[in-house]
């Protein structure tokens, strides 16, 4: 979930290959930054369209595109990183991804989107001269090694949000926006990238707490490279004196999409859905528990399999909640349901002389879990459907245990 459209050396992309390509391109365009740009340049937004190759490329990617007739032809692209780099997962995981800016040849960048499938939309901006090279500068000095390292936030500071800061940055002027009517949340922004991919939308919804639920500003709807292109193509530059003229001068796809083999809204990944999963789970515990009762008999087993699995989830969830640095996950009302004292509560299961611990644990769980599910709507953050039969399951194993262990003290 927490990658967004990037690149990353290694095989799968051959981008191994263009390494010395880009330190060659950055070299070239430090060599030329001096010089201005013709009155022909152009500057352009691309857009390339989300697919569903991999879940980095579920959100689409943005980058800017200088050319002149001098022969300068350049994607400048914010959504670069190393995935060699020592304890990358971990640092991914804590929030501490550094991102670059890389440079790359037009040409070779469009082969990489049509070998995706993806449309790459380009925006020529209607930019002056002097507002160009401002521009053009302004990219060359990022693109510079000792500059070109930035901390990637998923929803405030990636590949998206740095193009469309720049160019409202040189514009002299100010760019004005369409009136912003739009009542969309970071979670449905996000879900509606991921609607094919409901395990992926239930991991979403699980780490991301309720700061996702708040409704977007126009500014902050920029982390997803569409809403970047659509903004831009009804906003206008106001320049001195009020003069107003289009952001956008010119648009036009230059890689059409492959259409995607699934139909829209249909998950790609079979029929077994979180949803469905976790029903099976309640089933499950449902069927033990009247197996229980009716033999008279506990299966020891499977509240320690349960909780040991709810307990392992809840290390996960705690880490991004309490260490990781990553903007929109804390608070989180799951860490009610999902946390690391579950693993406590297998501790007491597993040892017939901890009944009395494993008593107080269930009476503690139950209540919290009841509380929380009574709670919840009156709670600003959204309730992924899957979630309901994983916490009633959780639900009932608690308030049976509880009675079961009450009667047997007695």
């Amino acid at each position: 979930m927490w990658t967004f459209e990037i690149f990353r050396f290694g095989a799968e992309n051959r981008w191994w290959k263009k390494i010395p390509l880009l330190l060659f391109s950055v070299l070239c365009v430090s060599s030329q930054a001096q010089n201005i740009l013709s009155d022909k340049a152009q500057v352009s937004l691309l857009t390339c369209s989300p697919s569903d190759g991999t879940v980095y490329t579920l959100y689409g990617h943005t980058a800017l595109r200088v050319r002149d007739t001098t022969g300068i032809d350049y994607v400048f692209n914010y959504g670069l990183f190393d995935f060699s780099k020592p304890n990358f997962i971990y640092r991914f995981t804590k929030g501490e991804t550094d991102y670059m800016l890389g440079v790359n040849r037009y040409g070779d960048f469009l082969i990489d989107y049509q070998m995706r499938g993806s449309e790459v939309y380009e925006q020529v901006l209607n930019l002056r001269t002097d507002e160009k090279n401002a521009l053009f500068r302004a990219l060359v000095v990022n693109a510079q090694p000792e500059n070109c390292v930035y901390r990637y936030s998923f929803f405030y500071d990636n590949c998206s949000t740095r193009p469309a800061a720049l160019v409202a940055r040189i514009v002299a002027g100010r760019v004005e926006y369409e009136e912003y009517v739009g009542k969309t949340t970071f979670r449905e922004a996000i879900n509606r990238c991921t609607r094919n991919h409901p395990w992926l939308t239930f991991g979403c919804d699980l780490v991301l707490g309720m700061p996702a639920d708040r409704v977007m500003t126009r500014e902050e709807t920029f982390f997803l490279p569409e809403n970047v292109k659509n903004v831009f193509a009804r906003a206008r530059i106001v320049r001195e004196g009020g003069v107003s003229t289009p952001l956008v001068s010119a648009a036009a796809a230059v890689v059409d999409a492959v259409p995607d083999d699934e139909p829209d809204g249909e998950p790609a990944h079979g029929a077994f859905t979180p949803g469905l999963c976790a029903g099976l789970i309640f089933a499950l515990a449902a069927g033990v528990t009247i197996a229980e009762r009716r033999a008279k008999k506990y299966f020891r087993w499977f509240d320690m399999l349960l909780f040991t699995l709810a307990g392992l989830a809840g290390c996960i969830l705690y880490f991004l909640c309490f260490v990781s640095v990553h903007r929109g996950i804390w608070p989180n009302i799951s860490v009610v349901w999902l946390h690391p004292f579950h693993l406590a509560g297998v501790m007491c299961f597993a040892v017939k002389k901890l009944n009395k611990a494993a008593y107080y644990y269930h009476c503690i769980n139950f209540a919290a879990l009841l509380v929380m599910s009574a709670g919840w709507i009156f709670v600003p953050q959204h309730l992924n459907a899957a979630f309901v039969p994983l916490i009633a399951s959780l639900l009932l194993r608690s308030g049976y245990g509880w009675t079961r262990i009450k009667e047997s003290m007695r």
